[in-house]
């Protein structure tokens, strides 16, 4: 449904960057670039072409659909949709915002009201959003909206808190999004790891890849992947996912078409031969001055053993011997996974922004 005078058009997805009908999918990009630096003021949360165009394809897993709305011919506003195919299939993950300029004249109402009425009609009863929030407020103080999680806040006043409010949404979760200044200090890793060791004792192996597992490991990879669902998510509705050789295979395919290296450091048992803990680590081609840090789980029955902090330390070692390049790595957390975040803290990660993660039953 288009609220007049906004007319909401589809974008439809090119075959290469480079194709002759790209020129619209290059046009959004820059719209969504223009909004990161908006909100952040930096390019570490962009997303190359390469990997725009690779992540937004529809997948045997998820389907992606994308919208804008254009005044005096410029594009100003966009929205998109996911679509769960397998698993979360009446979910509907959407994110609708508009550059500062043009806020307050109904461009992101008339979007979301057209977003939702997508998400209904393929018979989704939940939406989910988030908002983004540079560390720039007192994350303790007065003036911040709590999660349902009772863990963290972001700032009430925020422009996409009260748009979220107004239309309904519950702020379910917040997540703590850091970063880590390279290199950390050398003292400081081994110290860690000393530690770690110790607390490991020998009963596990520690192993590593780049962007491809090998054979016959990942069987095991797919179920340590499938536990990721594992995490605290608050009240947000996710489902178990269901994880194979064939799914593992084709995240892989994506990461490399979208331009990624991936370091993969994974925790044996050597008693069982069982993949314990698995953590990923990315570098864009696009952005050599970033690592970004992916995935990290240690199975529930080997938690208590160091795992997660021997798995990361591996993969920054690596990166630190690999990628000169790289000034500094991101991640996200839960601010109620106070086990992942110690570590992180542990290893020097310091607050860069919070993300509200939001939820709406229709």
């Amino acid at each position: 449904m288009n609220a007049a005078p906004y007319v909401i058009e589809p974008l439809i997805l090119p075959a290469t960057i480079h194709s002759p009908d790209a020129g619209e999918f290059r046009e959004f990009g820059e719209l969504s670039d223009a909004l990161v630096l908006e909100t952040w003021g930096n390019a570490d949360r962009l997303l190359p072409l390469e990997a725009r165009l690779q992540y937004w394809r529809d997948t045997p897993y998820t389907q992606v659909r994308l919208f804008f709305v254009r005044v005096d011919g410029r594009m100003v506003g966009r929205s998109w949709m996911r679509f769960g195919v397998r698993e979360n299939v009446r979910t509907a993950l959407l994110h609708v915002i508009v550059l500062r300029k043009f806020r307050g004249h109904g461009i992101g109402r008339a979007l979301l009201a057209h977003a939702e009425q997508v998400a209904a009609s393929r018979g989704c009863t939940t939406l989910q959003t988030f908002t983004e929030h540079p560390a720039d407020f007192d994350a303790d103080g007065p003036g911040l909206l709590k999660p349902a999680t009772g863990t963290g806040g972001v700032p009430a006043e925020a422009d996409g808190v009260r748009f979220a409010l107004r239309a309904n949404y519950r702020l379910e979760q917040v997540e703590r999004f850091s970063a880590l200044p390279l290199p950390p200090s050398a003292d400081t890793l081994d110290a860690l790891e000393a530690e770690a060791v110790e607390k490991a004792g020998e009963q596990y192996e520690l192993l590593h890849w780049r962007d491809r597992c090998p054979e016959e490991l990942a069987e095991q990879l797919a179920v340590l992947m499938s536990r990721m669902t594992d995490t605290p998510v608050g009240a947000l509705s996710y489902d178990a996912e269901s994880w194979d050789v064939a799914r593992v295979r084709h995240v892989e395919k994506t990461w490399k078409q979208a331009g990624l290296d991936s370091l993969v450091a994974c925790a044996g048992h050597r008693g069982t031969g069982e993949l314990a803990a698995y953590s990923v680590l990315q570098v864009a081609e696009g952005k050599p001055w970033l690592a970004n840090q992916d995935d990290t789980l240690v199975a529930s029955h080997y938690r208590g053993h160091r795992l997660g902090m021997l798995v990361k330390l591996l993969n920054i070692r690596r990166l630190l011997t690999g990628y000169p390049d790289v000034e500094r790595i991101v991640t996200f957390n839960a601010a109620e996974n106070d086990h992942m975040l110690s570590i992180n803290v542990a290893l020097g990660f310091k607050s860069a922004g919070y993300d509200g993660e939001w939820q709406k039953t229709l």
